[in-house]
């Protein structure tokens, strides 16, 4: 674990990160088998796939600091 994220985290004993951790990679990996999912249904291949998640990235990026 970086310092500087473990320095933050210490600012707050009251959080137990363990619990934080899981329900974090827990919703990650059922995101994950869902995509998976819904990628073997897919007629797009991979080179395509990855164009997209780069447009859909540099749409979110834009639309995060407009609001900033």
């Amino acid at each position: 674990m970086p310092k500087e994220l473990k320095q933050r985290m210490s600012h707050f004993k009251e959080i137990n990160w363990s619990e934080v951790a899981r329900v974090a990679i827990w919703e990650k990996t059922r995101i994950l088998e869902k995509m998976k999912e819904l990628l073997s249904k897919s007629s797009l291949g991979t080179l395509e796939i990855e164009r997209n998640s780069v447009q859909i990235r540099k749409r979110v990026f834009k639309k995060h600091h407009k609001e900033d």
